[in-house]
């Protein structure tokens, strides 16, 4: 499936292309840009719940995530983060949302990753357990941001349908939001997605030095 780019090929393309002009010309393009910047503004929808998917190979997926969460939180909105796949270890950030428990439901609901738990069966019930858990918050008009961390991980290991949460999301309330994060998330989801980012792994401390994960980095 093609993604749409054309909205950051035309901001790239503008920046080099604004980078040889003069002082005047350099003004008078902005300010050409402002105008129809604010014209795209104007016509935009005010307000809309969106799906959106965290994927890729690269670092970050969750992080990005949990910076929507904060904002939801400053709003005063209700917030509920289902951790999918992890769940062997008590999250920094839990620690810290802990501020918020009038405002957070959390539910770490996995029991670590595959290689540590070994059991398929195991893990495809409990996927399907925190699936339905799920399900309760984004149903729930109360809950403004549903975070579905790792939940893509357990699509491509098959313990969960892509079809079911299709059809999962087409029931959440129109102003609610619905993020997926998780390397490896399936084209059908990325299809119904309006906001979609994929990380890209450049170098990693592991890989590349084999630097275990750090408290304050990874968790």
């Amino acid at each position: 499936m093609e993604i749409d780019k054309s909205w950051e090929t035309t901001s790239d393309a503008a920046v080099l292309e604004a980078a040889g002009l003069t002082d005047a010309q350099y003004q008078k393009k902005m300010q050409r840009r402002k105008q129809v910047q604010e014209q795209r503004i104007a016509e935009a929808i005010p307000e809309k719940g969106l799906i959106i998917v965290n994927t890729g190979n690269g670092k970050g997926k969750t992080t990005a995530a949990l910076g929507m969460v904060l904002r939801s939180l400053g709003h005063g909105y209700k917030v509920a983060i289902i951790q999918y796949i992890k769940g062997t270890w008590e999250p920094a950030e839990k620690k810290v949302f802990s501020l918020w428990e009038d405002q957070l439901e959390f539910y770490a609901m996995g029991e670590g990753f595959t290689w540590e738990t070994q059991n398929r069966d195991r893990d495809a019930k409990i996927a399907q357990a925190a699936w339905q858990k799920s399900l309760e918050y984004i149903r729930n008009p109360d809950f403004r941001l549903v975070l579905l961390d790792e939940i893509n991980i357990a699509l491509k290991l098959g313990y969960l349908a892509v079809a079911d949460i299709l059809a999962g999301l087409a029931e959440k309330p129109a102003p609610s939001h619905v993020i997926l994060t998780g390397r490896g998330a399936p084209p059908e989801l990325i299809q119904r997605a309006d906001l979609v980012t994929e990380m890209t792994l450049v170098k990693h401390p592991f890989r590349e030095q084999g630097v275990k994960a750090q408290a304050g980095i990874e968790f």
